[in-house]
């Protein structure tokens, strides 16, 4: 029989390792510190004698604990809600520490996490395994209850869903040259240079807790718009509902979402979204570099 010192030791040196798997899993640090608690427990009753592989045997115990976290979290979404209790997504995990969640989720992939909260347990279980820390399929098969080849499966369904199932559009790339130019211009806090991405005319709807407010005018907009300024380093490029659009993610979590309609290289109208039913409805996906 082991010496639990030795196993604890082992734990230990491999808790970094297991907080960035649980962390991609679940998008919150808090969750993800919980997830790695609770496989120690496991671990420590369970033991590690005849493990050749430590290291893929406490991934396998974290995963399985992540996933049950997952479902439990996806069974919850779908229970019916008090729309005026419902609090924004951003709210909703990782508030021990808000500022070294923040820098986390920035070095992980602010989109990339909020793409990942779109998918079913199984789906992004078995790609974050394989395609985030190289886990082989055969591993992963047993942790979904699944065959090896519908664990494979379950990944390349997710790769479809964090790209954008839609075919190709030959437009997207202006109309990322237009939303890059928009996000730039804001983060440097440059008016004129939000002017000259909006048309003159530029026609804004914008959800709040009191309903939606337009606003018109590229002067107006731009305005309002450098107010946001501080959060735009949490801001990122996206595919919403298949459009280039931005999202405002702190910590991974979304806030709020903006779609944009575009021609001739102007913004001429945008939708920003904040209501939590409603920006759980978008269908997102990253963009391609």
């Amino acid at each position: 029989m082991q010496d639990p010192d030795w196993l604890a030791a082992q734990f230990e040196e491999n808790r970094g390792h297991l907080r960035g798997v649980a962390y991609r899993m679940l998008g919150s640090l808090s969750e993800a510190d919980d997830a790695v608690q609770e496989a120690w427990l496991k671990v420590g009753r369970a033991g590690a004698d005849g493990v050749a592989n430590l290291r893929g045997w406490l991934t396998t115990i974290l995963a399985r604990v992540c996933l049950d976290m997952l479902r439990s979290r996806h069974s919850r979404r779908e229970e019916p809600q008090d729309e005026h209790a419902a609090e924004p997504a951003a709210n909703q995990a990782g508030a021990l520490d808000p500022e070294r969640e923040a820098l986390l989720a920035e070095s992980v992939g602010l989109a990339l996490l909020v793409v990942l909260d779109k998918l079913e347990p199984a789906e992004r279980l078995a790609f974050v395994l394989h395609d985030m820390f190289a886990v082989p399929f055969d591993e992963i098969a047993p942790i979904v209850g699944r065959t090896e080849m519908a664990a494979r499966q379950l990944a390349s369904r997710a790769r479809r869903r964090l790209h954008g199932e839609a075919a190709p559009d030959p437009g997207r790339a202006g109309q990322r040259r237009v939303v890059d130019a928009f996000l730039s211009a804001l983060r440097r806090r440059d008016f004129e240079g939000l002017l000259a991405v909006l048309d003159p005319e530029v026609l804004v709807r914008a959800e709040s807790a009191e309903g939606i407010r337009e606003i018109r005018g590229a002067r107006n907009w731009a305005r309002g718009a450098a107010a946001f300024a501080q959060n735009a380093r949490f801001m990122q490029i996206a595919l919403v509902d298949g459009s280039v659009g931005i999202i405002l993610a702190p910590g991974g979590h979304l806030q709020r979402a903006v779609r944009f309609a575009i021609v001739d290289e102007r913004i001429v109208e945008a939708e920003v979204i904040v209501r939590p039913e409603r920006l759980r409805s978008l269908h997102l996906a990253l963009l391609e570099a």
